[in-house]
């Protein structure tokens, strides 16, 4: 039987959600009324007037190709990063699960760029990719393939979502691997017994029997990408070269902070929040109910 707690009064469980209140308004619903409240204004550069301009911060975006472009170019971005650090995850989790000696060690090195802030992961790669002393764009020279994604902007997209990818891996990683260790392993030898081989053991009833951390997965990365990326973005490529790496959390920022366009940087910012509603609503909604920790 459930045990349940029942106060006598109001203000000790008041008390208690009281923290957790005023972080959620300071760091989340001040933050958003402000963008909400600035997507309806033109203010002008110095911040010394604003004019009400309704929904227009909403109309020229939607008509901006420079902002389409950017869309578009968010969307290549987070399904590239989210299909590769998946599978990159799940073939290491279904290394670790086969392994005996040793997996405790092989394990905790495969958590470790999970540690490792998106901003320094991205001067890491950079420096790896640096065109003058970067140590891959050297061997990559030594074999007659010239590395410059400060020129080439699918050279940039590669090396972005490599970064990204890199330190995501470790995350899916974790959830595939406790996903494969809960799969009974029963089922697995009645299979091989029947005669089944690895991969349609694999096939057939591992990847059916992971498919709810699967689908949750797939939603954590895309936020991941859409939104925890900026980091990475920004100490390799800044946007470039001629905005093809230029994602939306990024465009937020050149937008508000470098080009002092404030009214269409908060518009963007809306977007976006309405993209993690729905992102959200998708998860809790439909994919949160199927998955078993």
């Amino acid at each position: 039987m459930e045990k349940r707690v029942i106060f006598k009064g109001w203000w000790l469980p008041a008390l208690l959600v009281a923290p957790q209140l005023i972080i959620c308004f300071i760091f989340f619903f001040y933050p958003s009324g402000q963008a909400i409240w600035n997507s309806l204004f033109l203010p002008d550069p110095f911040g010394l007037k604003t004019e009400y301009v309704g929904l227009d911060n909403f109309r020229f975006l939607l008509s901006d190709p420079y902002y389409l472009a950017s869309f578009k170019t968010t969307i290549i971005f987070s399904t590239a990063v989210s299909v590769s650090s998946m599978a990159i995850g799940l073939y290491l989790a279904a290394l670790a699960d086969r392994l005996i000696k040793g997996a405790g060690i092989y394990q905790t090195l495969l958590i470790w760029p999970y540690a490792i802030a998106p901003a320094i992961a991205g001067v890491l790669w950079l420096f790896l990719f640096n065109g003058n002393i970067g140590l891959v764009s050297y061997y990559l020279k030594g074999f007659g393939y010239d590395w410059n994604h400060t020129l080439d902007g699918d050279q940039a997209m590669f090396l972005i979502v490599l970064a990204s990818s890199w330190g995501r891996i470790s995350y899916n990683f974790l959830f595939f691997l406790a996903g494969l260790q809960a799969i009974p392993k029963s089922i697995i030898e009645a299979a091989a017994i029947d005669g089944a081989s690895f991969w349609r053991r694999f096939l057939t009833i591992v990847i059916p029997l992971l498919s709810p951390i699967t689908f949750f997965l797939l939603v954590v990365n895309i936020v991941y990408a859409f939104f925890d990326t900026f980091g990475i973005v920004h100490t390799i490529t800044s946007g470039g070269p001629e905005q093809d790496t230029n994602i939306l959390v990024y465009k937020v920022f050149s937008d508000g902070f470098v080009s002092q366009d404030l009214g269409s940087s908060a518009a963007q910012s809306v977007i976006l929040l309405v993209l993690v509603g729905i992102l959200t609503i998708v998860q809790f909604k439909y994919i949160e109910k199927k998955v078993h920790y």
